[in-house]
């Protein structure tokens, strides 16, 4: 099974590979991550943007592989809620004709990292200013820094993987 992830970022990689190996334990799984664009902006602000850019970084990523078993976009997001900045990530994965799709959950930011978001910061240069990192999109990101580590990056998109693929391990079933 070869997978392409629409991202070089290591995270996103190793999450679509071991939620397609959670879902899959018999196959024999392939993942390359290759960098494409979303096509919305760098820090999207509202759940349909979010979802829309995963969505065209899994298609842009069958446009280039098109021999590929299936594609996966992973975008991360904000959107204000009563007053507060949240965040959240969509996963899109293609696969022949089914769509899957399937959202994190969502926390609220702290005002600090709220305040540089709504200012036009992206979510990952906003977290590594507060916490006095660098590049903490490719390690932990805001969920490791806030809860620490007890839910990282990684395991926080791996859970959206996994219930992005329903549709393809109960293809029996109908979809969208």
């Amino acid at each position: 099974m070869h997978l392409i992830i629409a991202s070089t970022n290591p995270v996103k990689v190793q999450s679509a590979k071991h939620g397609f190996t959670q879902m899959f334990p018999a196959e024999s799984i392939t993942a390359e991550g290759i960098s494409l664009p979303s096509g919305v902006s760098d820090q999207p602000m509202t759940d349909e943007e979010t979802l829309q850019g995963a969505h065209n970084r899994a298609s842009n990523a069958r446009a280039a592989h098109p021999t590929a078993d299936y594609w996966v976009g992973i975008e991360g997001g904000c959107e204000e809620k009563h007053g507060e900045l949240w965040t959240f990530a969509w996963v899109v994965v293609l696969g022949g004709a089914i769509t899957g799709k399937a959202r994190t959950g969502a926390f609220m930011l702290p005002q600090e990292v709220a305040t540089l978001v709504r200012s036009g910061v992206e979510l990952g240069i906003a977290d590594d200013q507060v916490f006095g990192r660098s590049n903490s999109k490719q390690t932990n990101g805001a969920v490791g820094l806030l809860t620490a580590d007890l839910i990282d990056r990684q395991r926080y998109y791996e859970h959206a993987v996994v219930l992005a693929l329903i549709p393809f391990k109960n293809a029996n079933l109908s979809w969208g």
